[in-house]
């Protein structure tokens, strides 16, 4: 067939379709084979993040490799090749997905072998499609796909919200830690692409697409911004055998007054009065080795005030903040709220506006033009 004959929509596809497979590849080599960051230099990424990540942009130019062959060779939906293919395809994909989503979440050590398990029955339904083609096995099989699914979006929706609670007990600053956007746009591809494996449409499959080059390109940015966190927090706690013996290695459950009172002086003398809050990156680890005990009992003593330890770390900051800025109106001293907000503990304004605003009840303006009226 000659080029001119070729619809134009169709030449276009099969470029979009050789992007959507070259670029996986380019940042599965990248993440394999380049030690380090060249997204984001001053950061280490876990390295589970980026070997699942890679694993799964290789799998998923596999799959547009595999396909193509098939619609050169063959193209019979009908076939054997096809079925296989397709049962290739839903396996592999949901499992280097899910092991890359899971190793996101840094407060602990997620197992992946759960969501391999989970796709045995539909690696059985398909086999006996394939062996025995019928109508009812075919939508059996579908269903318990987009069952699989929902049932994984379910649990990472609990996990995610998991781990945003361990990150707000044990840090203070929260900027690319949090990974909600990142599973969000994640788990919508997933739910995408199972509806991708039972659509025909065309204008949808090329949605798909493009979509992909979106995942890919979110990916790869999220993996090389976001820090290690839980390995270094089990280095730290194994490191305990050197603290005082307020440091306890087996702390009790309940703290007694005493024990409040004094971890509240510790606090008092060694993070308000030092202005140790002003810290970039400050964890409750690091602060508890800093006051001369033990991060459980710290973590314990936050709870029992009903606060996270980084509503503690926080409110300290923006009372500095407001401690500042009312000395330098005063003094009419030059000032930029940015330089007052970073000196108060913050790298990210947006992340000093945000904790401005749930500790006060107002924006960062509005705050300062009510100020400025008194």
């Amino acid at each position: 067939m000659l080029l001119e004959q070729i619809p134009a929509e169709t030449i276009l596809f099969f470029i979009l379709y050789g992007i959507t497979g070259v670029v996986p590849l380019m940042a599965a080599l990248y993440l394999l084979l380049r030690r380090g960051n060249a997204i984001a230099p001053g950061v280490t990424p876990p390295l589970r993040l980026r070997r699942w990540t890679a694993v799964f942009f290789a799998v998923v130019t596999l799959a547009h490799v595999w396909w193509l062959l098939f619609y050169i060779l063959s193209g019979d939906l009908n076939s054997v090749a096809y079925l296989v293919l397709a049962m290739g395809d839903c396996v592999l994909l949901f499992a280097t997905f899910a092991g890359m989503l899971l190793a996101m979440l840094q407060d602990r050590c997620r197992p992946v072998w759960p969501a391999l398990v989970a796709v045995i029955p539909f690696v059985v339904l398909a086999v006996v499609f394939i062996v025995s083609p019928s109508s009812l096995l075919e939508q059996f099989a579908a269903g318990y796909l987009v069952l699989l699914g929902l049932l994984f979006t379910g649990y990472m929706v609990f996990a995610i919200r998991q781990y945003g609670r361990w990150l707000n007990d044990n840090y203070a600053d929260l900027e690319n830690k949090k990974v909600w956007l990142s599973q969000t746009v994640s788990l919508v591809c997933m739910l995408l692409f199972v509806l991708y494996v039972l659509a025909t449409n065309m204008v949808f499959i090329w949605f798909i697409h493009v979509f992909e080059l979106v995942l890919v390109v979110l990916l790869l940015w999220r993996v090389e911004t976001l820090p290690l966190l839980a390995e270094k927090n089990v280095l730290e706690q194994t490191d305990t055998s050197s603290e005082p013996e307020t440091s306890n290695s087996h702390p009790s459950p309940l703290i007694s007054i005493i024990d409040l009172a004094q971890i509240e002086r510790l606090l008092e003398e060694h993070c308000v009065a030092t202005q140790l809050y002003q810290q970039h990156d400050l964890s409750l680890q690091q602060l508890a080795r800093t006051i001369g005990t033990n991060r459980s009992y710290l973590s314990q003593y936050f709870s029992r005030q009903g606060i996270t330890y980084n509503t503690y770390i926080n409110n300290l900051r923006i009372n500095h903040f407001i401690s500042r800025y009312q000395e330098v109106a005063s003094t009419q001293q030059p000032f930029t709220v940015q330089q007052l907000a970073n000196e108060s503990g913050y790298r990210s304004y947006s992340t000093f506006s945000l904790a401005f605003k749930q500790r006060t009840g107002q924006s960062v303006t509005a705050w300062m033009r009510e100020t400025s009226l008194c």
